[in-house]
């Protein structure tokens, strides 16, 4: 976040309390367990003498009282220290912008949160698209020329996209996606053109990761998938930070991931998934089945290589029943 500075780091409550004394800081990110150091009357006690300071808590601990009680105390944020690193970067523009902010692992823990019960609008795939894009951090003139709309048709579907998910502004939206990954998802049945009267919440749905630059040939992928496993809910993306922001927050059971992502290197993005995500068994896909593609590919955690000429239903169907357990 190059547009912020820190101005310092410290340890204690004392050193806390001596620092805020002689600097004037905008927003404080803190773990409140130090030594020399009691959360709720230190909070009390910096929003009593400093009102203008934002407080957001990054913390190891999930009680809902403990919580409760930091939230009560004034504090603008309360962050889980096990979520992503981009998360924290929304959380703090978040409090910077005079909002409260809650991991998403919290809110079904507060009970008295309305998110807590928050049914996830269904999108249409363009609104999907759009709301990819705006989670990547991309600009509406840029959403615009990736899609081939006008930057004017690009702010139309915001503004509905905004309303169904009862948000005010882009921000609000990328954090909508942070707390509900799930909303980014395309149903398999609806890849596949597959019309299912009644799909419960309750069913078993895989998540399965389409990683590949090439949009026509991913949409073909996803159809596949879709009509093999109408339950699905099949994510896509083409590069290595979508893949990335994506497996931070879904447990992926497949994923498809094309070797060469445009500039990028799809090896790069499968050791990145498997660091962060072990268990998602990973196959890669080339139009170049080359023998050196095949070793790295196995070397970087995949399970299988297949050639994209011989990846059809058949083999689709082979892979997600091998791969994935009911």
């Amino acid at each position: 976040m190059p547009e912020l500075e820190v101005i310092g780091e410290i340890g204690d409550g004392k050193q806390l309390f001596d620092f805020l004394k002689n600097h004037r800081v905008d927003c404080l990110i803190m773990d409140v367990t130090m030594p020399e150091f009691q959360p709720i009357q230190a909070i009390h006690e910096i929003k009593s003498r400093y009102p203008e300071i934002k407080i957001l808590v990054v913390s190891a601990y999930d009680d809902d009282i403990y919580v409760k009680g930091l939230l009560k105390a004034g504090v603008n944020g309360y962050h889980m220290k096990d979520q992503s690193l981009n998360d924290l970067r929304l959380a703090i523009q978040q409090v910077l912008a005079g909002e409260r902010w809650l991991s998403s692992s919290l809110i079904s823990k507060l009970t008295d949160s309305p998110a807590a019960n928050l049914k996830i609008p269904e999108l249409t795939e363009r609104q999907r698209s759009i709301l990819r894009f705006l989670h990547q951090g991309l600009d509406n003139k840029s959403i615009a020329k990736e899609m081939d709309l006008s930057v004017k048709t690009v702010e139309n579907h915001l503004t509905r996209l905004y309303q169904q998910l009862n948000v005010q502004s882009r921000l609000e939206a990328v954090n909508f996606v942070a707390r509900h990954p799930k909303i980014l998802a395309t149903p398999g049945n609806e890849a596949a053109e597959i019309i299912i009267p009644t799909r419960r919440e309750t069913d078993y749905s895989p998540a399965i990761l389409v990683v590949d630059d090439n949009v026509r040939y991913r949409k073909q992928l996803l159809k596949m998938i879709g009509k093999v496993q109408p339950e699905a809910l099949i994510y896509e993306t083409d590069d290595i930070q979508g893949s990335m922001q994506l497996t931070q927050t879904i447990h992926f059971q497949l994923a498809l991931i094309d070797v060469i992502l445009g500039e990028e290197d799809g090896i790069l993005c499968a050791r990145k998934i498997k660091r962060v995500s072990p268990q998602t068994r990973i196959v890669m896909i080339s139009a170049y089945p080359d023998r050196e593609f095949h070793r790295l590919a196995l070397e970087s955690g995949a399970i299988a290589f297949l050639d994209k000429k011989n990846l059809d239903l058949a083999a689709i169907k082979q892979v997600i029943n091998d791969v994935i357990t009911f």
